[in-house]
């Protein structure tokens, strides 16, 4: 797999924070099928029109998920170069780490 560029520590604070969040974990949790009309994600998790608003603002606003619109519907999706900086992030703190601890 290649690598991307590792994030400046602003952007992987900005996604750390927005997936630190329960709502905004199942809702990548449920992109992780594919993209999803925004109306089956509040059938989904149960949601009202303006907190699902909120989260789904949130984690685009961290760049982890995209919209596009279709008539009067929004569609969402994961942002893969985004979680693979999450990844990336995560996997170099275990890496430190563990060779610490060795």
């Amino acid at each position: 797999m290649p690598t991307c560029a590792p994030p400046d520590s602003d952007v992987v604070l900005r996604r750390l924070q927005a997936l630190a969040e329960p709502t905004r974990l199942e809702i990548v949790r449920r992109l992780t099928g594919g993209e999803c009309c925004v109306c089956d994600l509040q059938d989904e998790l149960d949601a009202g029109q303006s907190r699902l608003s909120f989260h789904l603002r949130k984690l685009k606003d961290a760049g982890l998920v995209a919209d596009r619109r279709e008539g009067r519907w929004a569609y969402y999706s994961l942002v893969p170069e985004a979680l693979a900086q999450v990844r990336q992030f995560l996997g170099e703190v275990v890496e430190r780490s563990e060779c610490c601890t060795s």
